[in-house]
């Protein structure tokens, strides 16, 4: 039997249909209207012989045998990409200081900077995740050249890359004492997640007490994790072992961003963004 040769575009589609969840959605990222998409899923069923999406009038879902062509198309997808940019783009080399706020890193951005580093070998990428403030200033002080990191209410710096669901988190069956305040696990005062959560608790009327503080959020989801208290995250760099936690106010989404001096800093600034961008755009988790 003759093996068939997949083709990428219609890979692409498949990918961008299943991680946004519909063709409607699929539709901006690939400039293609709806009926184009479906279109391209459907020759590209026929050419598998498989099924790989079941479609109601609602709602689109990965059919098992999508679940396991969409991690191949994913593969297939980012090696042909870093393929075509080590042999066609034109070589950039310098030195990039990137600051990366604690809340700004969803499980894929540590697997999207090792794929810029292998497809920009030219670049050299420092990075140093902390604070977003604290990034911010040293950026202000010339000891890095980008941050990405949460936008403030009102503010107008920075560029915009994608808006995150904030939620409320805690350890799988985890549930509020019923005898003392809400505890919560925080980082230090000053984060902007960390006064949301608090300003709806206290509109809602409900007591809390931050009962577990660190400078990391991974010292943060830890104390969630061990069933210590509740805490507050991005929707997607939900780590494993915390889970969405209902029954408290919702919380404002976050607007993630870039901020320094885009312009002066192309071309090396260009193509990382631009990656982010893309990713941000895909559940995690990220799509930039």
């Amino acid at each position: 039997m003759r093996i068939p040769d997949l083709d990428l575009d219609l890979l692409r589609c498949f990918v961008q249909v299943a991680e946004r969840g519909g063709f409607t959605a699929a539709g901006p990222a690939l400039g293609l209207t709806q009926s184009a998409i479906s279109l391209k899923v459907r020759r590209l069923e026929e050419l598998l012989g498989q099924r790989v999406l079941e479609r109601t009038s609602r709602t689109v879902a990965l059919t098992p045998q999508g679940e396991t062509l969409l991690a191949y198309a994913r593969r297939m997808l980012a090696l042909n990409e870093e393929a075509v940019l080590r042999l066609v783009a034109p070589p950039v080399a310098g030195r990039l200081r990137l600051g990366v706020a604690d809340h700004f890193v969803p499980r894929s951005l540590a697997p999207l900077l090792a794929r810029f580093a292998r497809t920009h070998p030219g670049i050299r990428l420092e990075v140093e995740v902390g604070r977003s403030h604290e990034l911010r200033r040293a950026m202000e002080a010339g000891s890095l050249d980008l941050v990405l990191g949460k936008r403030r209410e009102g503010e107008s710096e920075g560029s915009v890359l994608w808006t995150e669901p904030v939620i409320w988190a805690a350890c799988p069956g985890w549930a509020p004492p019923p005898d003392r305040p809400l505890p919560l696990a925080m980082l230090p005062a000053g984060c902007m997640f960390r006064d949301r959560a608090l300003a709806a608790l206290a509109r809602a009327g409900l007591a809390f007490e931050v009962t577990y503080t660190s400078a990391s959020l991974l010292g943060v989801a830890a104390a969630a994790q061990a069933g210590l208290a509740a805490t507050v995250i991005g929707a997607s760099g939900l780590p494993e072992g915390l889970a969405p936690l209902p029954g408290l106010p919702p919380l404002e989404p976050a607007e993630m961003a870039v901020f320094g001096d885009l312009a002066g800093l192309a071309p090396l600034a260009a193509p990382l963004v631009q990656a982010i961008r893309d990713t941000a755009g895909a559940p995690a988790p990220l799509a930039a």
